[in-house]
């Protein structure tokens, strides 16, 4: 049996100079906030699938259905969203859905008001769940279905790409195969965005970030909003701070099952003030910063 294709590793990134990106109105920093969207998507027995999500608000296993994740995970939906919506709208401020597209297909009522509201809808994978190991054949069609999904619910085919955790190695030139991405948000790896080459063409890389992610909820059961919002604030703050002479991007994620209950809401209200207030920051959706970055820092010939 052949061994899958080597991985490329770029350690040296931008070795220490990165490239100004002359934000909008003199930001030193461009803020990314990433709501997922995966409610509906989620692995669950209920639903026929041969085994439940296991991230979830407390540790239960069971072999067969459970109410009891998947009414964690209905919350997202039926309360959450509607909850962390209204708190953009009152900051104003525009955000990217990274919404799976069975998720979309179960609650198209929910991707059609981020659009309406002026939010990004990009792709998060037809399921929750991970691309390694998928085959070619199967990845291309959960690509094209995703994408067929929410341009149809939404009138707006989405322009970006992020992969629950692990993509496969193959990703990337499926993604341009499919056409239409601006860009894709499968690493973890730097500050800025960067270009890739694939299929001999260079391809737009926007980092995502574990660290400034809602899913450290999950992680450690007395992780209070307190703590989640001193993060994110202490991470903007130092980059302001670097964006002085070298502005970077932030992104934080969040999750309506998870920063949408009301033991958490206020953490993100409190990160929406302080941003805000600041004056030094840009926030936009992932799509406005793509196409930014490809105007001012144009891949090289």
């Amino acid at each position: 049996m052949s061994s899958p294709p080597a991985a490329h590793r770029d350690l040296r990134g931008y070795a220490g100079q990165p490239p100004h990106p002359r934000w909008p109105n003199d930001a030193r920093v461009a803020v990314s906030l990433v709501v997922n969207f995966e409610e509906g998507s989620e692995f669950s027995v209920s639903d026929g699938d041969a085994g439940n999500e296991a991230i979830y608000e407390v540790v239960h296993r069971l072999d067969g259905p459970d109410p009891c994740i998947d009414s964690h995970f209905e919350y997202g939906t039926r309360a959450a969203w509607w909850r962390i919506m209204d708190l953009f709208d009152t900051h104003g401020v525009k955000v990217t859905v990274s919404a799976c597209g069975r998720a979309v297909e179960r609650s198209p009522e929910l991707a059609c008001d981020a659009v309406a509201r002026g939010h990004e809808v990009s792709a998060h994978g037809w399921r929750w769940q991970s691309h390694a190991g998928m085959s070619e054949t199967e990845e291309r069609e959960i690509i094209a279905r995703s994408v067929e999904t929410i341009q149809r619910v939404t009138g707006k085919p989405p322009l970006g790409w992020h992969t629950r955790s692990a993509s496969s190695l193959h990703t990337r030139r499926l993604l341009v195969e499919q056409g239409g991405f601006l860009y894709d948000s499968d690493a973890y790896n730097d500050d800025l965005p960067y270009y890739v080459a694939v299929g001999g063409r260079p391809h737009l890389v926007l980092p995502y970030a574990f660290d400034s992610n809602d899913m450290q909820f999950f992680n450690g059961s007395r992780f209070r909003g307190a703590d989640f919002a001193d993060y994110v604030i202490d991470a903007f703050d130092w980059l302001v701070r670097e964006g002085e002479t070298a502005p970077k991007m932030l992104s934080i994620g969040l999750h309506l099952r998870m920063i949408g209950r009301p033991g958490r809401i206020g953490a993100l209200d409190r990160i929406l003030a302080h941003v805000t207030s600041s004056g030094t920051a840009w926030i936009a959706p992932r799509a406005d910063i793509a196409r930014h970055w490809l105007v001012t820092v144009p891949p090289v010939s």
